[in-house]
């Protein structure tokens, strides 16, 4: 019989090893009855790893898993599912062209008269939303595809709690919701403590682990490197025992100003792959020396914007200039060479070939630049010093580039693909979500990096869904809701909320900065740049 008094969750000695990489070296975890346990660390740090041995994925290669004091074993997900731990994972594990109802139920129907009883399953369903305050429970009978990410969370975690999971694990939940979205999960997540259940917070933006959680514990290289009350710690703390050093938090000072527009698009519209219009009529400019930071929700026409703006789709309609001249036919390959550097969105499809070395993925991009390439044939020496300068530079590590893409860490895949594109000389840069499932200590010097080349005068265009990223690195901020700009505003006079307001089409209650430029140029006779 399990213990009630016992915390929920106790690893103890939990030690992976792959081959000879140890991924996790001997973690202790105890997880207490009715909390929120925040677990944060750099990439590679064993954060996966160890909720992978607790939800059955991995066998340990030693230590032991308690659930409610009771030593316990797991063979598969079924089996946690069994003993009471659910996840809910990053990318839903949801069937898009299935209603709610059928994804929550799926492997767990029950029956009557050898049929599934879709009445008994909408009846738990609609028992668990209304003690938690969900509302998914009007949405029983739509399709995923056709629901926003919000909502297709809470369908993970009311999936979880049909099962009867007690501790769930949220893997970074709030990665792809607004600040209000985020609000509203953290609504749930405490009534989800205070009924007794116990929620495992995995996360990379330290101020939600201090706001929600109330112990943190802090993986590095593997090892579990302390676990501290929420209400007793800073950002900065939690920062050092990840990084093991002084992290900068705030937004740093201008080292330069911005000087004539570079690259601008005007009435752009662009039509998704399934041929629907996902960008309506916008207007973009950039100058030297600026980063102009592009915010909003994912799937509100961002993607495509960028893959415009880059060469990679063809508008519909709407012209893109660079240095005043008509680059809107212009292909990806001449864009390259003109200057227009780019970090795409996902780097694992679009910026690296995963089981090509560092040395061939170096090349991408420079196949027909010199020194790398010449007289059609291409110099193997220059570009492994090219990807040696790289890796060096831009502190990627191993140090090795004899090593396959798929072996680094995401940090170090990061900023191996931003030094590529850096190394390309550009006038402009286009990055899109550059640091999304990056570490602290390479989210810092990616950021560094971008303001470096903002301070050199290069034009940036800078793609984030992190509201504190966005406001710490752009001089100006356009929100994009459904394809279209709902506002431009100085990110020194708008909050996090009024951003949020805007990335959900609503307005933020302020005045946007071309507004304002404008009524200067009206009160001056002018026209405002």
């Amino acid at each position: 019989m399990s213990d009630t008094t016992a915390p929920a969750v106790e690893l103890s000695g939990i030690t992976k090893r792959f081959g000879d990489v140890v991924a996790n070296d001997g973690v202790d975890l105890t997880v207490e009855r009715g909390t929120v346990h925040a677990l944060i660390g750099e990439n590679g740090a064993g954060k996966t790893t160890l909720m992978s041995i607790l939800y059955g994925l991995y066998d340990p290669d030693g230590g032991e898993i308690r659930i409610d004091g009771e030593p316990r074993a797991f063979a598969s997900p079924r089996d946690a599912i069994d003993t009471g731990i659910g996840m809910v994972h990053q990318h839903f594990e949801l069937v898009d062209t299935m209603t709610v109802i059928q994804n929550v139920i799926l492997g767990q129907e029950p029956t009557a008269n050898g049929l599934v009883d879709e009445d008994s399953a909408r009846a738990t369903i609609e028992e668990v939303c209304d003690r938690y305050g969900f509302d998914v429970d009007r949405y029983l009978d739509d399709r995923i595809e056709d629901l926003g990410v919000g909502v297709q969370q809470r369908v993970e975690i009311v999936k979880s709690l049909y099962r009867g999971a007690d501790t769930l694990i949220l893997d970074e939940p709030t990665a792809v919701l607004t600040p209000q979205e985020v609000d509203e999960l953290f609504e749930v997540m405490d009534e989800l403590t205070a009924s007794g259940r116990s929620l495992i917070f995995i996360t990379h933006k330290l101020d939600e682990a201090l706001t929600i959680a109330d112990e943190i514990t802090v993986l590095r290289d593997g090892e579990a490197v302390g676990t501290v009350d929420a209400a007793d710690t800073t950002q900065q703390e939690l920062a050092r025992m990840m990084v093991g050093r002084e992290v900068l938090f705030e937004r740093p000072d201008r080292k330069s100003t911005s000087g004539d527009t570079v690259f601008e698009a005007d009435s752009l519209r662009v039509m998704g792959d399934r041929g629907i219009e996902q960008v309506r009529g916008v207007d973009l400019s950039v100058r030297a020396g600026e980063i102009l930071g592009i915010a909003g929700v994912q799937g509100n026409g961002q993607s495509e914007l960028i893959e415009a703006l880059t060469g990679i789709r063809t508008p519909a309609s709407g012209t893109i200039r660079y240095q005043g001249r008509d680059i809107t036919e212009m292909k990806r390959r001449d864009r390259i060479e003109a200057g227009i550097a780019y970090v795409p969105e996902d780097r694992h499809t679009d910026g690296l070939v995963m089981d090509y070395n560092l040395v061939r993925n170096a090349l991408l991009g420079n196949q027909t630049i010199k020194p790398y390439v010449t007289g059609g044939f291409i110099d193997w020496e220059a570009v492994r010093e090219h990807a040696e300068d790289i890796v060096s530079g831009y502190d990627v590590q191993p140090r090795d580039t004899q090593a396959v893409a798929e072996s680094l860490s995401g940090g170090n895949q990061q900023k191996f693909i931003v030094g590529r594109e850096i190394e390309h000389d550009p006038t402009v840069m286009v990055a899109s979500h550059p640091t999304r499932g990056v570490d602290i200590g390479s989210i810092e010097f990616i950021h560094n990096r971008l303001i470096e080349l903002r301070d050199a005068g290069l034009a940036i265009v800078f793609v984030s869904s992190k509201l504190e990223e966005i406001q710490k690195l752009s001089d100006r901020i356009a929100v994009m809701y459904e394809g279209e700009f709902t506002d431009v505003v100085d990110p020194a006079d708008v909050t996090e909320e009024d951003l949020g307001l805007l990335m959900a089409g609503g307005g933020s209650g302020r005045e946007s900065t071309e507004t304002a430029d404008a009524k200067d140029a009206e009160a001056t006779g002018g026209v405002g740049s």
